[in-house]
């Protein structure tokens, strides 16, 4: 049977105008330099799955960020390494490397494509993916109010915000590894050179290049990233005896939060987050099943243990968990009421089944969502 356009209702010449219109855009895109999405694919080398294009997000946030305010609900910031103290200049400096994708080899990925604003500073595929659609391990944490961290990373092997920003750099997968190239990219660009005299140059006095390293460039990223922070939420204005703040089903939340939920025990004090590691049991019974801190240490005694996360603006954070593996706060909240994975043999000690209803996990959710709060993103809660 002969297939004819007039069989679709289409005349030849509608069709030639929409084959050139999709010509033109096509060709459009090639000049441009537009990043086509991409399905999943596989490497040809080593047949390992790729993932989608990563997003370069742009630097949409508020003109002014308030380095040193206080959010609401915390009794202080912690002062910044005594080898970087905060400053305007260096903040301004971390922000505009943090979204530029020259940190990348390829110069596609930032640092803001795993870690995006609009998605309370975390991202939203359940692995973080890198260079070329390459795929990580774990899912991208959040770095909003990690000024507040002790530990770095899932499993903590970096001590300092400055050591952390210093891995994507050197990952194959993430920025691309070749940590010289980038800092030879930079420093063909006369404004970087200008700024990174502006904040590490001391007493020179016209701009030179051998300001432009990967010590400072880790210390301006390190600077902005402390001024993410989010706090005077919902619930720190309900415990600051503003009780309207919150929805009766928040309160009820919150009282099971304290109490029969034990959620406290690891989600502890101004940040929700003991800082601590803890196998809570995601992911046992998977093939080849991430080690966690192990990898970190090399001692069993911590293998399958991950940091506990703050809970502050963990509404807009999904997928959860280290390895992305929960869609939903209400998936979250159920795999808690389980007990994780009662079966697996070295579970936390403070993991077991919750025993809510239905009814008690829908009002422990709610109280999770009064805990987004003013940030950067969001200056009036």
């Amino acid at each position: 049977m002969k297939l004819h356009l007039s069989n679709f209702g289409l005349q030849q010449p509608f069709l030639s105008r929409c084959l050139l219109l999709v010509a033109v855009v096509l060709s459009a895109a090639c000049v441009c330099g537009w990043a086509l999405p991409t399905e999943k694919s596989y490497d040809n080398d080593d047949d390992k799955p790729l993932g989608k294009v990563p997003k370069l997000p742009i630097d949409s946030l508020p003109t002014d960020i308030n380095a040193t305010k206080i959010p609401g609900g915390f009794n202080g910031i912690p002062e910044a390494p005594a080898d970087n103290a905060t400053t305007a200049e260096k903040v301004k400096l971390g922000r505009k490397l943090f979204f530029d994708p020259i940190l990348s080899t390829d110069g596609t990925v930032s640092c803001a494509s795993c870690h995006q604003p609009d998605h309370g500073f975390a991202s939203p595929d359940p692995i973080a993916v890198g260079i070329g659609g390459k795929m990580g391990k774990r899912n991208a944490p959040s770095v909003i109010n990690r000024v507040f961290g002790k530990k770095f990373s899932w499993d903590g092997r970096d001590d300092t915000l400055e050591q952390q920003v210093l891995g994507p750099l050197k990952s194959e997968t993430e920025l691309g590894g070749n940590v010289e190239l980038v800092i030879e990219n930079l420093k063909k660009k006369p404004k970087y050179v200008e700024q990174f005299h502006a904040v590490f140059g001391g007493d020179a006095k016209s701009p030179t290049p051998q300001t432009v390293t990967v010590e400072n460039l880790a210390k301006a990223i390190a600077s902005f990233e402390r001024t993410l922070t989010s706090g005077n939420s919902k619930v720190d204005r309900f415990r600051a005896a503003e009780y309207e703040a919150l929805s009766k089903e928040a309160r009820q939340g919150l009282w099971i939060f304290e109490s029969r939920g034990g959620c406290w025990k690891c989600h502890s004090g101004s940040n929700l987050s003991d800082e601590a590691f803890h196998n809570t049991g995601v992911g046992f019974g998977k093939s080849n099943r991430d080690q966690g801190r192990f990898e970190a240490t090399k001692k069993s005694e911590h293998e399958f243990q991950y940091k506990t996360p703050t809970l502050r603006d963990i509404e807009f954070t999904a997928p959860y968990m280290h390895d992305g593996s929960v869609k939903t706060l209400k998936e979250v909240v159920e795999f808690y009421n389980r007990g994780g994975a009662p079966d697996d043999p070295s579970l936390d000690n403070k993991m077991a089944p919750l025993n809510l209803s239905e009814q008690e996990i829908g009002f422990l959710v709610e109280f999770l969502k009064a805990l987004s709060g003013e940030s950067v993103l969001n200056p009036s809660n």
